[in-house]
């Protein structure tokens, strides 16, 4: 294996369409997991060229500022079209092939229900995605599946499956399945956000669109602290699993009934 390979790998990976996705979402939670000691990483499906403001250069340098202050090793974006992502199978190679690149344990997505058809379809195409990752006679390179077809190894080597897919469901109207706390990192979720000075800052530009910039701080804590009091906590994030939890110790399970 590789150097430059080994410095790729995370034990977490968020996906999300958009430059900035991952900063409302979960920035909060990819920061709490770095302090952990947990490599973290993100792949920002579009170039954001669409968007009502900015450009896709300066989405680039926002994203690099704002991968600085999450503490995030490896950041990369595709070139899928912004605003009409689709589950095709040219998507889902070019996905699993980070993922095999990355080698994550843990995946999170989108929840699948969302006012930006991007953001919903994403959820479906990770998985998809992450599914073909893990098919040992998939040829990602060819996008020809068969016993005859060699496996890529310019994408990561071996096929790699997460063990964990999970959905992050800030603004979807549905309970959680479980909370992360992030009052330690609020503030630096806040900064990583704002580094999206394109996006977030006031200009003419959008402006019956887009929350004003003075009120962006008091509506993402606002939500934070909904979801943190949920779990008993200052501030978190929500996610959804499809799973069902297991419990080894009910004298060890979190947040007080009453």
């Amino acid at each position: 294996m590789s150097a430059v390979a080994e410095a790729t790998h995370a034990d977490v990976l968020a996906i999300a369409a958009h430059r900035d996705d991952v900063e409302q979402t979960c920035g909060g939670t990819l920061l709490r997991m770095a302090a952990r000691g947990l490599r973290t990483a993100i792949l920002d499906l579009t170039q954001g060229e669409s968007g009502t403001r900015g450009t896709a250069q300066e989405r680039a340098r926002e994203a690099a500022v704002a991968q600085e202050i999450l503490g995030v090793g490896w950041r990369e974006a595709l070139t899928l079209p912004d605003g009409a992502i689709e589950n095709t199978l040219a998507n889902r190679l070019a996905i699993a092939r980070i993922v095999r690149l990355v080698r994550p344990r843990v995946v999170i997505l989108p929840y699948w229900q969302a006012r930006h058809p991007d953001h919903a379809i994403v959820a479906t195409l990770g998985y998809d995605a992450c599914f073909l990752a893990g098919l040992k006679k998939f040829a990602l390179g060819s996008g020809i599946r068969g016993p005859q077809q060699a496996i890529s190894t310019s994408w990561g080597g071996e096929p790699h499956r997460p063990f964990k897919i999970v959905y992050a469901s800030l603004y979807a109207d549905v309970r959680p399945s479980f909370i992360v706390d992030i009052t330690p990192f609020i503030e630096q979720r806040h900064l990583a956000l704002m580094a999206y000075r394109s996006q977030y800052a006031n200009q003419a530009a959008g402006s019956g669109l887009f929350v004003p910039e003075e009120e962006i701080r008091k509506r993402t804590f606002a939500e934070a602290r909904h979801y943190g009091q949920l779990a008993g906590v200052r501030y978190g994030e929500p996610f959804v699993q499809k799973e069902v939890g297991l419990v080894d110790d009910l004298t060890l399970l979190p947040v007080q009934s009453i």
